[in-house]
């Protein structure tokens, strides 16, 4: 009998933002028809941990959370640095797949592309990050950037059952749209994205046009018990 694939540790990022009429809005990608797993489903902007979102240049970094902090959170008997990378892989991978950028200058203010940064230099960066050709800490260490993790609220875990070829294990973070940022339409790993309420992505999944796996379902059916945006921030101390 064969066993279980080992499950991979994966940061996942639920992207909100106020909707029409108090409610709220997701921000889903479509992954690309060719990808290995969840090919054309739709999700949120996530994907693996690598040691070098808790690696020793990385630590360095990061602003927002203490590993100790992390491990906490997570309520694990794991390494404090290991459980805080989750919380990056969750920023950089947000980075990555959208453009989103939560990023802190060496003062502690809030750096977005279009002010402390040219827009153009991060772009090509963010594509290099992509690519593999760059890593997070090099680029944060390059633009005089940290790794802000303080608006990422962990709220929910998701292990891929075992007879699944490929498993994770997935922590889920909830994060509000910062103000001035826009995500990316499409990118690498994004055939498209767009902004929908959860009741209309959970309605859609329903009549068979949108395709999801259990645990989007899962997150999905949770934030559809907030009724408008307030409620939402109110329960999870979005900023």
């Amino acid at each position: 009998m064969t066993s279980p694939a080992i499950p991979n540790p994966a940061s996942t990022v639920v992207l909100v933002r106020p909707g029409p009429q108090s409610g709220m809005e997701i921000f889903m990608n479509r992954r690309p028809e060719k990808m290995e797993t969840y090919a054309g489903a739709y999700v949120f902007p996530g994907g693996r941990v690598e040691e070098v979102d808790w690696s020793e240049k990385m630590l360095a970094l990061v602003r927002g959370l203490s590993p100790a902090q992390a491990q906490q959170i997570l309520g694990v008997d794991w390494q404090p640095e290991v459980c805080i990378g989750y919380w990056v892989a969750a920023a950089r991978e947000l980075f990555e797949e959208a453009g989103i950028l939560f990023f802190t200058g060496g003062n502690g203010a809030a750096s977005l592309a279009a002010q402390d940064n040219p827009a153009g230099r991060l772009a090509e960066k963010r594509k290099s990050l992509q690519r593999g050709e760059l890593d997070f800490p090099s680029l944060l260490k390059a633009e005089r950037l940290h790794c802000d993790v303080s608006r990422l609220t962990y709220f929910f875990h998701r292990i891929t059952p075992e007879h699944y070829p490929v498993r994770f294990d997935t922590r889920f973070f909830l994060a509000a749209l910062p103000r001035g940022q826009a995500p990316l339409h499409a990118s690498e790993e994004v055939a498209e994205s767009l902004w929908l309420a959860p009741h209309e992505a959970l309605s859609r999944f329903e009549s068979g046009a949108f395709r999801m796996a259990p645990p989007t379902v899962m997150v999905l059916r949770t934030l559809a018990q907030h009724k408008t945006w307030h409620a939402l921030c109110d329960s999870f101390r979005l900023t």
